[in-house]
């Protein structure tokens, strides 16, 4: 039962991992976005990229530098480089 649920948890990360497949820097030139609306725009993004690893993180059970080195990564490919 808990290995169901896991890939069935596992599945749903996959899945929304190829859903917003597209970084925040992709996103604000396909919308076309400059000056203020770009910054926020990416703060916004910055700031959903960052939950969203930490939440990954905390789910995979990473602590100290792993967590940390993770949940950089993590958010550095989501917004972009």
């Amino acid at each position: 039962m808990k290995k169901m649920l896991l890939a069935a948890l596992l599945s749903t990360f996959a899945a929304t991992a190829f859903a917003q497949d597209a970084t925040c820097k992709s996103q604000a030139s396909d919308k076309k976005l400059a000056g203020a609306a770009l910054k926020s725009f990416m703060t916004k993004c910055e700031k959903d990229a960052t939950t969203s690893c930490a939440t990954q993180a905390a789910d995979k059970k990473l602590n100290g530098a792993a967590k940390t080195s993770f949940t950089k990564k993590c958010v550095s490919d989501a917004v972009g480089a």
